[in-house]
């Protein structure tokens, strides 16, 4: 990439058969409409991708598929994150030779109560760092139960050199941004924001260049991004009021089943299966999370058909 990477890059999910089988056709429409939404990346194998159901010959096939599809009409991040240093180097090295224009990964951990010193940490993603020549984007969530605060991140950007990109989305992650920047400076290439743009507004008024939602309406949320950045803060935020009650909607209410929910409505995929042990939203949710994306006219629902 000869400019930092910045914009919006969703998460792509993982479609299935309704018996659970992967869904290789799905996959590659679900990265072409992605591509229509007009994303400037696309992740895939993260959380929202439930890489945590997949199995290692799973992970490799959807790893080797989405970039030969993609085929570089985006670059495509690819998440690596695994609690062994042996297997993330392993999967970092696979990815780049496959043509991925980034990794992603969390700090090591299993459990609350299995997670490696800083040291451990920062050796962790060295080891990583070493082994490749393509930028890191250190995905800092709850979800780890991992403290990174920011002199720990800043040194790892300062000391570790792939290590370039952070999608910050912890509690109060505008105020972890602006530390971070400002604590960081020019070894921060990549401030990113995360669950689904629920504080987008706030955090791109901390110095966030770009954020990671699911696929659902990135062709409603790049335009907040882009406006406030050429300096529209004012439409920025009108759009932003204007997605906000379906963010809020996916955020609280649906997590990664939102997207595929409407990705079936759409016809982009034929099913919204999800794996054992998750379950299907209720019927509840799911008409209200659809009626508010018919409100926003999204291009999922109308893609495939």
């Amino acid at each position: 990439m000869s400019q930092p990477l910045s914009g919006i890059l969703p998460v792509a999910p993982t479609p299935f058969h309704d018996d659970g089988r992967l869904d290789r056709e799905g996959m590659r429409r679900v990265l072409d409409c992605m591509i229509d939404q007009g994303v400037d990346a696309i992740c895939i194998l993260a959380n929202y991708s439930e890489q945590f159901l997949l199995s290692d010959e799973e992970r490799a096939l959807l790893m080797r598929l989405s970039l030969e599809h993609v085929a570089g009409r985006r670059p495509v991040i690819v998440t690596i994150s695994h609690f062994s240093t042996a297997i993330a180097v392993a999967r970092a090295r696979a990815a780049e030779a496959m043509g991925a224009a980034m990794v992603m990964m969390m700090p090591p951990y299993h459990g609350v109560g299995l997670v490696p010193a800083e040291a451990g940490i920062i050796e962790h993603f060295r080891a990583v760092s070493d082994a490749i020549s393509i930028p890191i984007m250190v995905q800092d969530a709850p979800l780890s139960g991992v403290s990174l605060p920011v002199p720990l991140l800043a040194r790892m950007a300062r000391e570790i050199d792939n290590v370039s990109y952070f999608k910050i989305e912890t509690p109060f992650a505008a105020d972890k941004l602006a530390a971070l920047i400002e604590a960081g400076g020019a070894d921060i290439l990549g401030p990113f924001d995360g669950e689904e743009a629920v504080t987008l507004l706030v955090d791109l008024d901390a110095g966030a260049t770009g954020t990671m939602t699911s696929a659902m309406l990135p062709d409603k949320i790049r335009p907040i991004v882009t406006e406030y950045r050429a300096g529209n803060a004012e439409a920025a935020l009108a759009q932003w009021k204007l997605c906000l009650p379906l963010i809020n909607h996916e955020n609280r209410q649906c997590g990664l089943r939102a997207a595929k929910a409407v990705f079936t409505e759409g016809g982009v995929i034929a099913s919204d299966h999800v794996r054992h042990p998750l379950r299907p939203m209720s019927e509840r949710t799911r008409a209200r999370l659809l009626q508010l994306a018919r409100e926003l006219d999204l291009m999922a629902l109308r893609w495939g058909k």
